[in-house]
């Protein structure tokens, strides 16, 4: 069942639109500026560090040709800007940019924008950006970087339940131990070799080119994913020695080994992510580190303590249960004090709670971890009744064996008194055999009576009583729900390190240019029946020309009300110039669907597609045409 749950969550998880990264912040020159000289470079600045690709610049003239620029580079301003030369003379005309990079969290972003020298051309011919994601490329690679959070939350987790808290057969963990291993590197084989069509917005069949594969080696991403590779290569043979253990203790030298494994893993994950660009990065990047190692050390180690309980041919015991409840306390404590750091960091206003997608997921996320930590909390209470009943049965076990020692000195007692010095055999008419033995050997074992002589009467085993397995029952269903809303916290934080934080967006937000005097908005109705559910969405485009554009989009059912629907996409494409698809990057405003961020660099008939799901298995796509006046 839980397996069956986290398969829809990486499938349907990966299936929508990519959330918006790094932003643009400024273009110099500015789009749609009419320059009187002719520049000798273009330079984009961004919110945070972007990386650059081979055709990352694509400048077009007045006649669509496109012009030989220089290698793209990074600016003065260090790796948040993106420059490339420009040829010394230039033609009067408008100019068309395309551009795409990579954010930050390693997520591909592009766009288009123009210019002009002189005087704007008649006609503007339009630059060809691409899909930023190609939608199956975009799905397979989101799937593995699910898989790859949670095979390292199961290889950490284990290693550190078998290591910390010593269960008695570490043995029964050996294949959760290889399961996340095995997965955690076939995830990164599979995440470097869909790195290069990922990065392009191609499909899947480009990955297998070489020369692709052989630029993903050079970027931080690729570096990133390599170093992984070569620590797991190195953490086999921890493993390997971890599952020899027995009831000893893993020595320290091999427990430094592990430490150093499991940080350097989380390190590839922080180094290719948000915590790697913006304010405060080496406190970003500690606090990244530390979040992954709790998050795995605690969901992880849940696995692995139900596995245990399940699956154990013995009693877990008590001590056992005792430690990894207080390491659970200690990865609880880590994980809000860098989740408190990582939000305020993410967020930078209360505003971008309501007003950002970033904010709208972690808000998710913290009602998910509100309801993590009820059921780690019933854990822990399970766990203290099993210790105190464990405790009482030993106390009991120390006294039945406390009367038992008691028992067998009074017999040593009755022995000293009635036995003589001598050895005297005595063969009676029964034919018992009495041996009777010497004071000397007082103290030691007394010999019973060969033929059945009665001896002292051996104590009753005690068992912890009637309570204790109510109260495993009671454990077993309660870390089967940690796990279970655990899955659900890993995958929100996923969708969270890919998506743009709410203090880069307030940041472009501020940095876009103002619109007015502009003509009036465009209202297009798009009508849908899919699923059983029908109705029609009004998408209002304000102001309907070239630059930039806000969209609000209002659902609404087939009885003239407000609807809602989980997701809604738009994207823009101009056929007669081969434009697009452009993403619109619509975002939630909780009662309607907007943005302010749509740029449509060329005048005419543009194709809006519209993409509304009402469920997790029904969608439907309906296309209009709108005019983009100049």
């Amino acid at each position: 069942m839980l397996l069956g749950s986290v398969l829809v969550l990486l499938l349907f998880g990966g299936a929508g639109a990519a959330s918006a990264h790094a932003a643009l912040r400024a273009t110099d020159p500015k789009d749609g500026t009419v320059l009187k000289s002719a520049p000798r470079d273009i330079t984009l600045t961004f919110t945070e560090s972007v990386g650059l690709l081979d055709d990352s610049f694509r400048v077009l003239d007045p006649d669509g040709k496109r012009l030989k620029v220089g290698d793209a580079g990074h600016g003065p301003d260090g790796s948040e800007t993106a420059r490339v030369s420009l040829p010394a003379k230039l033609a009067q005309g408008t100019y068309t940019v395309a551009w795409r990079v990579v954010s930050a969290d390693s997520h591909p972003v592009s766009g288009a924008f123009t210019f002009s020298i002189g005087k704007p051309s008649p006609a503007i011919v339009v630059a060809d950006t691409g899909p930023t994601e190609n939608p199956a490329t975009e799905s397979l690679f989101n799937m593995g970087r699910y898989l790859a959070y949670l095979a390292a939350a199961l290889l950490i987790g284990t290693a550190v339940f078998v290591t910390a808290c010593r269960p008695p057969e570490p043995a029964r963990l050996r294949r959760l131990l290889w399961a996340g291993w095995s997965t955690l590197l076939g995830s990164t084989v599979f995440l470097l070799v869909l790195r290069a069509p990922y990065e392009s917005g191609a499909g899947p069949a480009s990955a297998f080119s070489l020369k692709a594969f052989e630029r993903t080696l050079t970027t931080r991403p690729g570096e990133a994913l390599l170093v992984r590779l070569a620590l797991l290569l190195v953490a086999y043979f921890f493993v390997v020695r971890l599952l020899r253990l027995g009831e000893e203790r893993l020595p320290r030298v091999w427990q430094a080994a592990g430490v150093a494994l499991a940080v350097g893993l989380a390190l590839t994950w922080a180094a290719a992510e948000h915590a790697s660009a913006g304010i405060q990065v080496p406190v970003a990047m500690t606090s990244a580190v530390l979040h992954v190692l709790a998050m795995s050390v605690w969901l992880g180690g849940l696995v692995a303590l139900l596995s245990t309980l399940y699956r154990a041919s013995s009693q877990l015991p008590a001590a056992v249960l005792a430690r990894f409840s207080r390491l659970a306390f200690a990865s609880v404590t880590v994980l809000v004090g860098t989740g408190v750091y990582q939000s305020w960091r993410g967020l930078g206003s209360w505003d971008a709670i309501t007003g950002t997608t970033y904010g709208h997921l972690l808000v998710l996320k913290l009602l998910a971890v509100t309801l993590l930590l009820a059921a780690a909390r019933l854990s822990r209470q399970w766990t203290g009744r099993l210790v105190t009943v464990a405790a009482e049965a030993e106390a009991e076990t120390d006294a039945a064996e406390t009367k038992t020692v008691a028992a067998e000195a009074g017999a040593e007692s009755v022995v000293r008194q009635t036995v003589p010095a001598a050895v005297v055999r005595e063969k009676v008419s029964t034919g018992v055999v009495r041996e009777e033995v010497p004071t000397a050997v007082v103290g030691k074992k007394v010999p019973e009576l060969v033929g059945g002589s009665p001896s002292a009467p051996e104590p009753a085993p005690v068992t912890p009583g009637p309570a204790a397995p109510a109260y495993r029952h009671g454990l077993r269903r309660s870390v089967l729900a940690e796990v279970a809303v655990g899955v659900v916290v890993l995958v929100l934080s996923t969708v969270l390190s890919g998506t743009l934080p709410g203090r880069s967006q307030a940041e472009a937000a501020e940095a876009g240019p103002a619109t007015g005097g502009l003509p009036a908005a465009t209202v297009t109705n798009v009508p849908f029946a899919v699923g059983g559910a029908t109705g029609k969405v009004q998408i209002t485009l304000d102001p309907g020309r070239t630059g930039d554009n806000s969209i609000q989009a209002i659902v609404y059912a087939a009885d003239g009300g407000l609807a809602t629907v989980p997701e809604l996409r738009l994207s823009f494409t101009l056929p007669a110039k081969e434009i697009g698809p452009i993403d619109a990057g619509l975002k939630n405003r909780g009662g309607y669907w907007g943005t302010n961020d749509l740029t449509l660099p060329l005048a005419g008939d543009w194709r809006m597609k519209a993409t509304i799901r009402v469920s997790d298995v029904d969608q439907i796509s309906v296309t209009k045409t709108v005019r983009i006046v100049g």
